[in-house]
């Protein structure tokens, strides 16, 4: 992982995935996108291999910004070896996971199909001139196991669930297109666990009888596995411990 893209470089596992990165891959680059690098940490601010830029994936019109600024810094011809979509949007000061079917709205749908699914797809397509090179690529987004059909079984969340099960719709079908015009490539999709950030906070209580990990934790279970990952493991949703997740 030498030339690496992380969407949501500002967040717990965008930043902590960073410096993971950085710190195991003494030759590598990294490219935060973020709403705004000021609130990056400021580890990732001070370093000479991180190239922090402004982006909002809620912004259609952001990718050509971000492609004309990330043209400066890791020209199309030498490409990304790696991308990350670690942006995501759980709750904000306007939207809140849904108990019951009165609590839907179109604008939470609209906000988290933005964040979280929307802006993945146009990144991806903002960035196919730096995938065509001859090296292996790895595309990761990170989903949630919620966003899984087969495994919703308690029902709620309805907007969070939605995008994400859209999400990996998503990777799916870049999965099927990808191979014929950036191979070698492998587009999956990825379950942290769940991480203490600020996304989480709010249901501190909730997830006293679950196993959380710490950001720096969760970088590691997901470096672990993008490591490993190969060509053969292109359209796959892998939970951070490497196991498969159902759809």
């Amino acid at each position: 992982m030498k030339r690496v893209v992380i969407a949501g470089a500002s967040g717990a596992i965008g930043a902590a995935l960073a410096q993971a990165i950085l710190d195991q891959y003494p030759d590598s680059q990294v490219v935060g996108l973020c709403r705004d690098p000021a609130t990056a940490p400021a580890a990732l601010q001070g370093m000479d291999r991180v190239t922090l830029l402004p982006w909002d994936a809620s912004d259609t019109g952001a990718m050509t910004s971000v492609a004309e600024a990330l043209a400066t810094v890791m020209p199309q011809r030498e490409g990304i070896d790696t991308l990350v979509y670690a942006a995501g949007l759980l709750h904000s000061d306007t939207v809140f996971p849904e108990k019951r079917l009165e609590d839907l709205s179109a604008e939470a749908l609209s906000q988290a199909f933005a964040v979280n699914a929307t802006g993945f797809a146009l990144l991806v397509q903002a960035l196919i001139p730096w995938l065509r090179h001859r090296e292996f690529k790895r595309i990761a987004a990170v989903s949630a196991k919620v966003g899984s059909i087969t495994d919703n079984r308690l029902g709620g969340w309805y907007a969070y669930r939605s995008s994400k099960a859209a999400l990996n719709m998503l990777v799916r079908t870049l999965a099927v297109e990808l191979p014929r015009r950036c191979k070698p490539v492998a587009c999956l999709a990825l379950h942290p666990g769940t991480t203490e950030s600020a996304l989480s906070e709010p249901f501190r209580q909730s997830l006293a009888q679950l196993t959380v990990h710490s950001p720096e934790q969760t970088a590691g279970h997901l470096l672990a596995v993008l490591r490993e990952v190969g060509r053969e493991d292109n359209g796959r949703f892998l939970s951070w411990d490497g196991s498969e997740l159902p759809w």
